[in-house]
């Protein structure tokens, strides 16, 4: 039975593929066929899982072209399918017929909810925990409620935690499990003394709800934190970024490892020392490993360079529902070296599900865009009065500001302001702006910030 499973899932994603349709569909039918299928499976002898608010996606292709650079035979999907449908479709298609899988390494990113029931299958070695934020909330609800459930998936005391020692409540993941490595980010020019954000998820400890002290914020709640009420802490990370330079994109790692950034984003940062710390505990040479993440350019689409006409563009793919994910897009527009014109869109908030659930716009540091490089800002889609609403509690001039309802007519933006283009938005309208533009090749990229 155990073989016909495997084929049917092979066969069904070929014709899945011809017909460009998803990674999910073969695994959900394996599941019914035998929905003890992944139990089934002989598992290599790496199994990285990744999991967390953001980051999951750009962090697993990280440390497969790392791994893959370090002369690892490695699978991994591609397509991003995280719920246990699309991990199936992944386990299955990269084994032989009795089972087995071929790869050095399999690497899974899971959806945050829905690792409790991969899991319960099989177990990872090595499990990377990125961060918790808001996100969804008319899906997940607070971070703490996602953290009860990935708390639910971590069920064998062999494997590896990898956790982000920075944030307090991936933090709490460690509590009763012995196998711990944690990853972070030293106190550096970026850091804050006090939280910026329009709100605070960290002023009280996630552990005993007193209030949590900061000696210095990296973004967000993010940083170096203690709780002098029940002692929960930063603990020290075996791998961290003991320099960073942001501006011109370089960072060390342990006080020996260069590693380039082609992206300067703090989020590229940390996906990026999460996967130099995943290469080093399977084995990889740490040189070359810090040689193949620097100025390596992703390929998830999260960052894509554009040309309309005579001007040039940069697409930063955030996540709606997801204030973080903004706020990190926006600290790159504004630190444009150059003048430029901001286009959000926001017209469809899910590709899942319908939700006009707005209130997350109201967590964005929309603010940080009142900088001298964004000569215009154009808000566009189905919410564009909601943002603009948004904008009118912000010190930004109205006269930068445009409105356009219809994305038919985004082409029309580009006429607007001056300067390079960066929009932000997420997967669910990124293609609404691409079709109307010419997608750049990866050596043509030249980026504003």
């Amino acid at each position: 039975m155990k073989a016909i499973v495997i084929v049917i899932c092979k066969i069904l994603t070929k014709i899945g593929k011809l017909l460009n349709k998803g990674s999910s569909l073969p695994g959900k039918i394996a599941l019914k066929l035998c929905p003890n299928i992944l139990g089934r499976i002989k598992f290599c002898d790496y199994v990285i899982a990744v999991t967390g608010s953001n980051g999951k996606t750009s962090t697993v292709e990280l440390i497969a072209h790392t791994l893959e650079s370090c002369g690892f035979n490695v699978a991994y999907n591609k397509e991003g399918s995280n719920q246990i449908e699309g991990v199936t479709t992944l386990v299955l298609n990269n084994c032989d017929l009795s089972g087995k899988v071929k790869a050095q390494v399999l690497i899974v990113e899971s959806d945050e909810r829905f690792a409790r029931y991969t899991f319960s299958h099989f177990s990872p070695t090595h499990y990377v925990f990125t961060n918790l934020y808001r996100d969804q909330l008319s899906r997940n609800g607070h971070p703490e409620f996602v953290f009860d459930a990935l708390n639910d998936s971590i069920k064998d005391k062999n494997t590896t935690l990898v956790l982000n020692a920075d944030d307090p409540l991936i933090s709490l993941f460690a509590k009763g499990h012995d196998k711990v490595v944690w990853f972070g980010v030293e106190k550096n020019s970026l850091s804050k003394e006090k939280n910026d954000s329009v709100y605070n998820d960290g002023a009280y400890c996630p552990n005993c709800k007193e209030k949590m002290d900061y000696d210095f914020y990296h973004y967000a709640h993010i940083g170096s934190y203690e709780c002098k009420s029940c002692g929960h802490k930063r603990n020290e990370p075996q791998y961290k970024v003991t320099s960073l330079d942001l501006e011109n994109g370089s960072f060390v790692i342990n006080g020996e490892h260069n590693v380039s950034l082609f992206l300067k984003s703090i989020y590229n940062v940390y996906n990026s020392l999460a996967a130099f710390a995943v290469a080093d505990l399977v084995g990889a040479d740490k040189t070359l490993a810090a040689e193949a993440i620097s100025n390596h350019v992703l390929k998830n689409g999260r960052l894509t360079c554009f040309a309309s006409g005579e001007r040039n563009g940069v697409l930063l793919t955030s996540k709606h529902e997801n204030s973080v994910s903004y706020n990190q897009s926006i600290a790159l527009a504004a630190s444009s070296k150059k003048p430029c014109t901001v286009v959000i869109i926001v017209d469809a908030i899910s590709r899942k599900y319908f939700t006009g659930e707005i209130s997350w716009l109201w967590d964005i540091d929309f603010e940080k865009l009142n900088s001298p490089a964004v000569e215009k800002i154009i808000l566009a889609g189905r919410y564009c009065y909601d943002l603009a609403n948004r904008f009118s509690y912000t010190d930004i001039p109205q006269k930068k500001i445009e409105i356009v309802s219809d994305t038919q007519k985004l082409p029309y933006t580009f006429s607007l302001g001056s300067g390079d283009i960066i929009a932000i938005t997420c997967f669910s309208d990124r293609d609404k702006l691409l079709s109307n533009v010419e997608i750049l090749e990866p050596e043509k990229w030249t980026l504003p910030f």
